[in-house]
């Protein structure tokens, strides 16, 4: 499946994407929201959390408002970490 057809995943995080390396879904879902969002950010320093969560719910295949509260942690957790 295209990028672009993924939800939560605007033209900008598939650019981004895109220059990480990942072309698909199946490429996507094999990194890992955290590791493409760290490749995403080596492109654009200023990706938010918004963007690590929509690249979970892309993968998951849901809005990112449906991803599970304990889910949402760990991505904050992993954010902060990152900052």
């Amino acid at each position: 499946m295209q990028l672009i057809d993924l939800p939560n995943l605007g033209p900008h995080n598939v650019e981004l994407l895109e220059k990480a390396g990942v072309s698909n879904s199946d490429e996507l879902r094999l990194l890992g929201a955290e590791n493409a969002w760290l490749k995403m950010k080596a492109f654009d320093p200023g990706l938010c959390l918004h963007a690590l969560t929509g690249l979970e719910g892309a993968i998951q295949g849901i809005p990112k408002k449906d991803i599970s509260p304990e889910r949402k942690e760990e991505l904050r957790v992993f954010f902060n970490a990152e900052q």
